[in-house]
């Protein structure tokens, strides 16, 4: 997202706090909710049935990958798991959920920042891979309560790029054909301990990891990355709110049509349909992405 102007999807303005290390961030244990899983070392066979799509990423041995169809209705379901409106054919789902039954489901997995609930678990084993101030205070993404992740440092991002690449497995395992590595761009939110460059590294190794188990890989947001995205292996985007800013074609102009876009706003909405709608996956949600029969439930296609 753009630092400026976006909207989170939490309806608020995204902004940076910084909190002494035993703050609880909400946590009152040490053990997450939810716990990722181990680290394995060995990688699953790949499998390329019901190719469509094909991914040349540079510096190892090409894999094939089957990236979303283009301009299909689509779900973004986030905020959890529920029946596919009947019109939808690709829906992106946390990993934690299952893919959703004949329709090309994409694994989102929280690639740059700690999950609320798993913080205890980051403080246990890995504390020194949370991104923290010059004084010593954790980084935090304030309305997600995420601590960012440390990617300053080759050794770090290697060993994150492990712990990351376990959880692409998990999702290969479970039948997803693609992943999302959300917050690319928290290195917008990281009071300039971080860049574009490190993120742009870390993600490369984590497209070489996701290409052993033959998934493809989504840009999501990060428009000012520009083609380094696409040069290290990723194969598609997810663009949160391109026709609102005006920006859609500089995605298109690195993915093709193969760019899938989420607005919040009815007017955002309105223009992306009008102006992208014919060529690629749009779909309106409301800012907490929330459930059917939920308080300002919206789903929208074009």
């Amino acid at each position: 997202m753009k630092p400026s102007t976006r909207a989170w999807p939490s309806g608020i303005i995204a902004v940076l706090l910084v909190l002494l290390p035993g703050d609880p961030l909400g946590i009152t244990s040490d053990a997450p909710t939810a716990v990722p899983p181990p680290v394995t070392t060995a990688y699953l066979s790949s499998s390329s049935g019901g190719v469509t799509a094909a991914s040349q990423r540079p510096g190892f041995a090409r894999r094939t990958v089957r990236r979303p169809p283009t301009n299909v209705s689509i779900d973004y379901q986030l905020g959890g798991a529920y029946p596919l409106p009947l019109p939808a054919r690709v829906v992106s789902r946390d990993w934690a959920d299952s893919p959703a039954l004949g329709a090309y489901t994409i694994c989102r997995v929280n690639a740059f920042q700690a999950q609320p609930q798993e913080i205890g678990w980051w403080r246990a084993y890995h504390d020194d891979l949370l991104l923290r101030d010059a004084i010593g205070r954790y980084v935090v993404d304030a309305p997600r309560q995420e601590i960012l992740l440390d990617i300053s440092t080759p050794d770090k991002r290697a060993r994150l790029a492990a712990i990351v690449g376990g959880w692409l497995e998990r999702c290969a395992a479970d039948g997803f054909p693609a992943v999302e590595p959300d917050n690319l761009d928290s290195y917008h939110r990281s009071q300039g301990r971080l860049t574009e460059v490190q993120a742009i590294e870390y993600v490369g190794m984590l497209a070489a990891r996701a290409d052993r188990v033959s998934l493809a890989v989504a840009q999501k947001n990060a428009v000012d990355l520009g083609r380094a995205g696409r040069d290290v292996g990723l194969d598609f985007a997810i663009a949160e709110e391109c026709g609102r800013y005006a920006d859609c074609d500089d995605y298109t102009s690195v993915y093709g049509d193969h760019v899938m876009v989420i607005e919040y706003t009815d007017a955002g909405f309105a223009q992306t349909c009008r102006t992208v709608g014919a060529r690629l996956s749009v779909v309106q949600r409301d800012r907490r992405l929330s459930r059917p029969n939920s308080p300002g439930y919206v789903y929208r296609t074009c």
